[in-house]
């Protein structure tokens, strides 16, 4: 057995902020992981726990349902800094004065900083800091100090005593100027991190959980060819060989030539002991007269399930499954923002049949996206795999809005492929995190020579994000936009209308569905 790592916990109170938190502290090299709020003491204090995060949230501590956590946390035998609510609930438990403002106060702010604070040591006075929230401090507990205002409003406190902090704004967000600098402060300072958690130590980690889980036994992994599970696939392989038997399904909704191209680079260039399978006509049918997204990430989700049971089942004895299930995928999935309701199910997560044979290994469960290329290129996976966009594992059937048909899959491969082609024309794929083409349940008239036509529209959605949690749309030129306009419109049969969507995450998601 290794040792344990090192970790921050962070326990949501559900600030749309929370994942930039976690991305601030991995920056840095420190592991860490969200919780939701009331999550059961012995599961946050585990060894080698350095400190804990309570986050903002949208609630006021002065109401009574507001969301509170393990009386424990305020007793903690570690650091615990409390940002904005978090602030609000460590000084009301704790013996200090929370009000209701009169006046929200929400953008930045100037703060002027006490020099002998330790948690904003280094910080220049006065400095820039966003600021979200309707209620304030009135009175800190006793032994607190104030370490900074903002104006009348008391924007940090600490107790260097018990190594209780407290900041009324984000330092997580890129307006806070010096964010970074008093997060690790807190990191480093204050909790003592050593900052060793890199690419190279989480390979080395999950080689050994890895050995350790699926034993002397096999495993099978449901291969999609997009980054994530080519990743664990590959991590997976590196730790038991070739017991990892890796399985391409083409269901179907797969992108156009996407089965064939897979099944040549995956074995030519990675050596992965792959199998493919034609189940197209299975998933097609379970998804007949489907309309809610829910169900058909649900229903696609048990028909993999059972294609990677009927592989498993032969001369050799396979028990345990293989998923490139990421970070993002859990917190979206399963309600892990404390009080924030599920977005949507991942299929690797929420999509899942109640009963299942196989033994599930999530190698990359803890990883943002950004950080599962940073392993794939360490493990020598060729960057044009790891350059990607990301593909869902639903697959064309989340971008087809409404019902899934063989015509409606026709025309939107031939649409989606053009979008991806014209990217690649105009040197933009890889500037842009993720491209494609939507099929919508509308009609719009139309003329095609001489014509009047009646028929379908397609969206076009491309954006730019670091991983996947937040994401602004893409200024694809308008001459480019021109040209995939004019050939979808052209070439493919049935639609009429290409329109662009200027959707930002939030309040929007990526996908349509």
């Amino acid at each position: 057995m290794g040792e344990v790592r090192q970790s921050i916990i962070i326990l949501d109170f559900g600030s749309q902020y929370t994942q930039l938190i976690a991305r601030r502290i991995r920056e840095a090299g420190v592991y860490c992981e969200i919780l939701p709020f009331d999550h059961s003491p012995e599961s946050i204090y585990r060894k080698n726990l350095a400190g804990v995060i309570l986050s903002g949230g949208p609630d006021s501590v002065l109401a009574s349902d507001s969301p509170r956590p393990h009386t424990s946390i305020f007793n903690a035998q570690v650091p615990v800094l409390g940002i904005c609510y978090g602030m609000q609930l460590l000084a009301h438990k704790l013996g200090g004065c929370v009000r209701s403002a009169e006046a929200r106060e929400y953008g930045r702010a100037n703060l002027v900083i006490d020099p002998s604070s330790l948690l904003l040591k280094g910080v220049e006075s006065p400095t820039t800091a966003w600021m979200s929230h309707g209620d304030d401090i009135k009175e800190i507990p006793e032994g607190f100090q104030v370490s900074a205002t903002s104006g009348e409003i008391i924007a940090a406190m600490e107790d260097n005593q018990s190594h209780r902090y407290g900041v009324q704004f984000h330092p997580e967000v890129v307006h806070t100027s010096a964010g970074q600098s008093i997060i690790e402060n807190f990191l480093f300072k204050i909790c003592k991190c050593k900052g060793d958690w890199t690419v190279s130590s989480f390979i080395e980690d999950s080689v050994r959980e890895i050995k350790e889980q699926i034993g002397d036994r096999s495993a099978i992994c449901g291969l999609s060819g997009g980054v994530d599970s080519t990743v664990a696939a590959v991590l997976v392989q590196r730790a038991i060989g070739n017991r990892l038997l890796c399985v391409f399904v083409d269901n179907g909704l797969l992108r156009k030539s996407e089965f064939q191209r897979v099944m040549e680079t995956f074995k030519e260039h990675l050596g992965l002991n792959l199998s493919g399978v034609d189940a197209r006509e299975r998933f097609i049918s379970a998804l007949e007269n489907i309309l809610d997204p829910e169900e058909k990430r649900k229903i696609i989700g048990s028909e993999f399930i059972r294609v990677f049971e009927e592989q498993a089942k032969g001369e050799i004895n396979y028990e345990h499954l293989v998923q490139g299930t990421l970070y993002p995928d859990i917190i979206e999935s399963v309600s892990v923002k404390g009080p924030s309701v599920v977005i949507k199910s991942h299929h690797n997560v929420g999509g899942l049949p109640e009963r299942m044979d196989l033994k599930l290994v999530e190698p990359l469960k803890e990883l943002f996206k950004d950080e599962v290329r940073q392993v794939g290129l360490e493990l020598g996976i060729p960057k044009r795999i790891i350059e990607r966009h990301p593909f869902p594992g639903p697959g064309l059937a989340v971008r087809i809005i409404g019902e899934v048909t063989e015509g409606r899959l026709a025309m939107l491969r031939q649409a989606d492929a053009i979008v991806i082609a014209e990217l690649r024309e105009a040197d933009l794929y890889n500037s842009i995190w993720q491209a494609f083409a939507v099929l919508l349940p509308v009609q719009s008239v139309g003329v095609m020579g001489d014509e009047r036509t009646y028929e379908n529209v397609v969206a076009v959605r491309a954006v730019h994000s670091i991983d996947g949690m937040t994401a602004d749309w893409f200024p694809i030129p308008p001459e480019i936009l021109g040209k995939i306009s004019s050939r979808i419109v052209n070439e493919v049969k049935g639609i009429n209308r290409v329109v662009y969507d200027i959707s930002s995450k939030p309040p929007s998601t990526i996908e349509w569905e």
